[in-house]
């Protein structure tokens, strides 16, 4: 509370979508100014950061130390590549929980696979011994030190997370080494990167979706703006979203899986891997449930961003894999035939009326998402996770060299 007074004091008001985030308008610069509040930690994004920090010192006498470029938060490193590009990475994190894992198994993991968990792996249907009370309870452990590398920015384990998390209160010894074999891949693979690639894509090459909505169901609607956001300052932003969904992802359960990857520009900000909530007896089903996800997600990112004042583009650009839903869903005659699929049907239908978002094919190959929806193997994925996580440097690059 005290140090609320002071931000209020200096001028900042927390921001309507994320109240731990506080902003104020720099007039002469005309941008707006960020403090981010975790607890007793801060990440600061402003023009002049030192006086600010002075005034914290001298003025209301907090204590600070850590001070300067931002360098490592909440178990993110960040530096600059060679092309002075801003990188966040885990590294010292993923340092400092294998280290646990080789206290607590006195041996390092092993540096020998190359994806989380086995292609095609049903972790469900393990029946091996089920462990002990203090063995649970370092599974336990080890699952909630991988549930924050995944926050973190290593999306790449997080659906193998996701499904091994499903066991925490009954875990079985092959739960277990599967939690291991997720260790030795973040060890091998320790040198995955987010970069912050600001430039906008350019989509000016993909086919022109435009129908006439007015005459449907949805009649002619539009996206509801907040009217107190504040003015976006700044450059625009585009904002892309990757969808996948993996059918009977669970063979006990019969639940499929969502996978949504976001990017804001050129950087991936966003990632979601969990079991959909209903049985979906054929992919089409579970694709539009993943769909009408990932659409609500856009339309709340667009909410967040808008309270902080960033210019975003009229339209979002979301990507699928499955023809069918593409096209049941932009296409303004087109027919419903699975009643209980109507909700999805209908949300993702609706958003792309209110040309919030435009949703295009791309094939299977490529779709990112797919790191999301399923247990992969490396040469399956590795074409569309390298990009993303693995290159320095100007992605076009990496195209004309493949």
């Amino acid at each position: 509370d005290k140090f609320s007074d002071c931000l209020r004091d200096l001028g900042f008001t927390p921001s309507k979508a994320e109240p731990d985030i506080w902003m104020r308008l720099n007039v002469e610069h005309n941008i707006y100014e960020y403090v981010a509040v975790y607890v007793d930690d801060l990440a600061i994004a402003m023009k002049d950061c030192d006086s600010f920090i002075a005034i914290l010192k001298e003025k209301y006498k907090f204590k600070l130390k850590g001070t300067g470029t931002i360098t490592y938060h909440l178990g993110m490193d960040f530096f600059r590549d060679k092309d002075q590009t801003l990188c966040m990475a885990p590294r010292k994190y993923i340092e400092k929980i294998c280290g646990s894992f080789e206290r607590m198994f006195s041996h390092a993991p092993k540096q020998v696979v190359t994806s989380p968990i086995e292609k095609n792996d049903h972790p469900e249907l393990d029946t091996s011994e089920l462990l002990d009370e203090e063995w649970i309870q370092k599974y336990q452990s080890l699952i909630g030190a991988l549930q924050w590398v995944v926050s973190i920015g290593r999306f790449d384990v997080q659906t193998a997370v996701m499904t091994l998390s499903s066991f925490r209160a009954a875990p079985r010894r092959g739960h277990l080494d599967r939690v291991k074999r997720i260790f030795s891949y973040l060890a091998k693979m320790k040198h995955a990167v987010i970069r912050i690639r600001t430039d906008e894509p350019d989509f000016s090459s993909l086919p022109k979706l435009e129908f006439d909505w007015e005459k449907t169901v949805y009649g002619n609607v539009s996206e509801l703006i907040p009217e107190d956001a504040p003015k976006p300052l700044g450059k625009f932003v585009t904002l892309i979203h990757y969808v996948d969904a993996n059918l009977m992802h669970c063979l006990l359960t019969g639940r499929s899986v969502t996978g949504i990857l976001t990017f804001i520009n050129k950087t991936p900000i966003d990632w979601f891997s969990k079991k959909q909530s209903t049985v979906e007896t054929a992919t089409y089903g579970s694709e539009f449930v993943a769909a009408r996800t990932a659409v609500e997600k856009l339309i709340e990112l667009r909410l967040i961003l808008r309270y902080l004042g960033v210019p975003i583009r009229d339209t979002d650009y979301m990507f699928g894999d499955n023809r069918s839903v593409v096209d049941s869903s932009t296409l303004p005659h087109a027919k419903l035939h699975k009643r209980h699929n109507a909700l999805s049907f209908h949300r993702v239908r609706e958003a792309i009326a209110s040309k919030v978002v435009q949703f295009h094919h791309i094939p299977g190959i490529i779709n990112p998402a797919d790191i999301l929806s399923k247990h992969w193997g490396y040469t399956q994925i590795w074409d569309v996770l390298k990009p993303i996580l693995f290159w320095e440097g100007d992605t076009e690059d990496l195209l004309k060299k493949s």
